[in-house]
């Protein structure tokens, strides 16, 4: 538990679990006695304060009682003198001398320092002091008048900025012959007997008539209570708390009491102050105990606490060496340790047992799943990684060659979607197992890399027999697959790389295969061997896709629209809307070198939607213009698989207020074989919203006429190779005509595409076409120009002539 280190002191190792628990014990406890020690003071103080409190309240009681004791006895002491028949006698024959006399010597007994004898007409008769001042004198007249007839008064008033008990008894023979006014100061006796009754201290305090208090007195040591007079409000309530006041170094709680108020503004108070200091005295000596007690359960904590967890810890250092005898591999022997407990961490030594076999089962199961691919069991990419690394580290050091192939199967992901994910796994062993049949050599390797991607390992191998391989694999997929009475063609890119002429490394090898195999798919030529100017051309494209999305944000797509005329009459009535891309640096792009590259990359789904955006606007304008056209936009295979497409095409007319009867959707046979039943899917929805649809480029496709003829199309448009060299080529002539009924028998209207000359017009005319497009009428050509050409079109004039060419 502890080390000894280079100065001689001895450190805690505090990384050690043991030592943290006992810590953390040792932190627990001193948390719980400081809080317990906390309430406890808190309570201690908060118990002494009400008890403060309760004191003063008492005390205030007190003080008042022992004040109206005071002036009963005084009062009884001037009742007394006031019953003297000698004393009355003296009053009766105005004898002053023996009134002042007698006044002063029953004073004296008594204790009064002031006395008077007030005649009825309220005037001074006699007096103990020579010039009796204002103060007393008219106190002394309040007092007698608030007597009145009755036995006497008293109250407590200010003279002189001191403070007194004033008397009025009356003197009567057997009327009211005169008042025995008598003063007796509220003196350090009276205080002094209050402390020693309530343990309080006592201050009498009055105003002077500047508003500053003076001490009159008090139990307070002479420095306290000096202070005292400048911690008091200037104007306190009648009775007052005052929980906390700090006079040099102790505390008091004190209670304010108002004695007496003169008519000229003074203010006499008394003070009671308990200390908080003496109050909370005997619970001190509990809070040491406390302590103590404090101090010994946290020694007795440590040690507790440390056997407790030597316990704990001891058979889980001895788990812990076993852990490492785990973490080196050592999964064989049992283990050699007997922890005979029943708690958990008996438990902890069996789970131990149980994960040294179950390790050593998975670790073989890991190793596995590591290296193979648990679908088809051929070797996965890691695996085929290192058996590439390890052909060419031998190709390398025998001066020779290796190559590889990277195959990915075409239209798999339709499989699966088609005919379930069960049916593609069963696919791809099939596929796999293939594989393994066309390989000649025992050295050579198939694996899986992912998905539908394989790879094949030819070791010291050159090019022209990797060619060959690669001829063998495509061969053997031509051959349909047959899985649950389902029978699937399937295609495939290879893609072929080889040391030491397409890269040093696996890594190397691995990618440029990959790129090879894109190319291959990509161009449908079934295998592509590695060559640096792919590399240059992947760039390119996809430098194209980055320039193809910001022209698209930046507007420098154009709408081109050529017109469609109905042959019979010579009338304009559609327009086919097609885009044309101006470069801010290569300038006019023609749609050839950038719609496939869309195609491809799914760019065209954005393309279709600015296009129908911008078709709908010009249909719109044209339609207020009281030109109303049907124009045709063309749809590519991504658009018919994009079932949002229907959703995207009603808000475009929506928003440009249009029919949709308006718009012409045009697709290729290709595009509708690709997929044909989630086209036909959106191709129903389109039609159901009212929208035509035409098959664009007929003929040229390999499309079933039985598929096509379940197809919701109204329009079929024959492909201009028909029809530009129908003039002189007799069969291209018959093979329009045909057309022509065929889409008239199926109920569509047809519409001829090249329509380059007069003389074409009129046989396209004879043999019942519909409508056409062509040069002759206009090539494509920017909106805004439409709308010109619309203005200024003349049909032929000979329209009623008969064409005399023949079939």
């Amino acid at each position: 538990m502890l080390r000894l280190d280079v100065g001689g002191y001895k450190k805690v190792r505090w990384y050690r679990l043991e030592n943290r628990i006992v810590a953390l014990f040792i932190i627990l406890i001193l948390l719980v006695q400081l809080a317990g020690f906390v309430a406890i003071r808190q309570a201690i103080d908060q118990n002494a304060r009400a008890a403060i409190r309760e004191e003063l309240v008492i005390g205030e009681r007190v003080f008042l009682r022992l004040l109206d004791q005071n002036a009963d006895k005084l009062t009884q002491g001037a009742r007394l003198l006031a019953s003297d028949y000698g004393f009355r006698q003296a009053i009766g024959t105005d004898d002053r001398e023996t009134i002042t006399s007698v006044l002063a010597n029953h004073g004296a007994r008594i204790g009064s320092t002031l006395s008077m004898l007030i005649g009825t007409d309220q005037s001074v008769k006699a007096s103990t002091l020579a010039y009796p001042s204002a103060d007393l004198q008219r106190s002394s007249l309040e007092l007698v008048a608030k007597a009145g007839s009755g036995n006497g008064a008293a109250d407590t008033v200010i003279v002189d900025d001191s403070l007194y008990q004033v008397v009025a008894v009356p003197v009567k023979a057997p009327v009211t012959i005169g008042w025995i006014v008598m003063a007796f100061p509220v003196d350090q006796k009276l205080i002094s007997d209050m402390r020693a009754l309530s343990s309080l201290q006592v201050s009498v305090l009055v105003s002077r008539r500047g508003g500053a208090w003076q001490q009159d007195v008090s139990t307070l040591p002479k420095s306290e209570a000096a202070m005292l007079t400048t911690h008091l409000p200037k104007s306190p309530a009648s009775s007052s708390l005052m929980p906390q006041l700090s006079l040099g170094d102790n505390d008091y709680s004190a209670r304010v009491l108002v004695l007496a108020q003169s008519s000229t503004g003074q203010t006499s108070v008394v003070v009671l102050q308990r200390s908080i200091s003496e109050a909370v005295a005997p619970y001190r000596h509990l809070q040491f105990i406390l302590l103590l007690i404090s101090v010994i359960g946290v020694i007795v904590a440590i040690f507790t606490s440390a056997f407790v967890v030597r316990r704990i810890t001891s058979p889980l250092r001895a788990l812990a060496e076993i852990a490492k005898r785990l973490g080196t591999g050592d999964y064989r022997a049992n283990l050699d340790i007997k922890i005979s407990r029943r708690d958990e961490i008996g438990r902890l030594a069996d789970a131990f047992e149980s994960m040294r076999s179950g390790i050593s089962n998975r670790e073989q199961e890991i190793r596995r799943l590591a290296y193979w691919d648990p679908l088809t069991d051929l070797p996965n990419r890691v695996q085929f990684a290192a058996l590439l690394k390890e052909a060419i580290e031998q190709a390398g050091s025998s001066g020779g060659q290796c190559h590889m192939l990277m195959m990915d199967l075409d239209r798999f992901q339709h499989v699966n979607d088609v005919l379930g994910h069960s049916f593609g796994d069963s696919l791809l062993r099939q596929v796999g197992r293939r594989l393994e049949q066309q390989m000649d050599g025992t050295q050579y390797k198939v694996a899986r890399l992912g998905g539908d991607e394989y790879a094949i390992l030819l070791p010291a191998t050159d090019q022209a027999e990797a060619v060959r391989q690669a001829k063998r694999i495509l061969q053997s997929l031509e051959e349909p697959i047959s899985i649950d009475d389902q029978t699937v063609d399937l295609g495939a890119g290879i893609g072929i790389a080889g040391y030491p002429e397409n890269g040093k490394n696996s890594d190397t090898l691995l990618s440029n295969a990959e790129v090879a195999m894109y190319v291959a798919k990509r161009r449908g030529s079934g295998f592509i061997v590695y060559d640096p100017s792919i590399d240059k051309s992947s760039q390119e494209s996809l430098s194209l896709l980055s320039e193809l999305r910001r022209a698209l944000d930046r507007n420098e797509f154009l709408l081109y629209a050529q017109p469609k005329v109905d042959l019979a009459s010579g009338k304009v009535v559609g327009a086919e809307a097609l885009v044309r891309w101006v470069h801010p640096e290569k300038g006019f792009i023609g749609p050839d070198n950038f719609i496939p590259f869309a195609e491809t990359t799914g760019f065209i789904r954005s393309l279709t939607t600015w296009m129908l955006g911008k078709a709908g606007a010009l249909c719109a304008e044209l339609e207020k213009k009281g030109m109303p056209l049907k124009f045709s936009v063309n749809l590519s295979t991504r658009d018919l698989l994009d079932q949002d497409l229907p959703a995207q095409f009603a808000e475009i007319l929506a928003r440009n207020n249009l029919s949709a009867s308006s718009m012409c959707l045009e697709i290729t046979e290709s595009a509708i074989m690709d997929d044909p039943v989630r086209a036909q899917l959106t191709l129903e929805r389109l039609h159901a919203m009212g929208v035509e649809l035409a098959i664009d480029d007929f003929g040229t496709g390999y499309s079933s006429l039985a598929y096509l003829k379940r197809l919701p199309v109204d329009e079929l448009k024959i492909d201009k190779s028909f029809v530009l060299n129908m003039e002189h080529d007799a069969d291209d002539a018959k093979i329009v005509k045909s057309t022509i009924d065929l889409g008239h028998n199926l109920g569509l209207r047809v519409v001829a595409e090249g329509l380059e000359t007069l003389a074409v017009w009129y046989l396209l005319k004879q043999m019942g076409c519909d409508q056409a497009q062509g040069y002759y009428m206009s090539k494509p050509m920017p909106g805004d120009r439409f709308i010109e050409w619309l203005e200024q079109w003349k049909a032929p004039a000979q329209l009623e002539r008969s064409a005399s060419n023949s079939i």
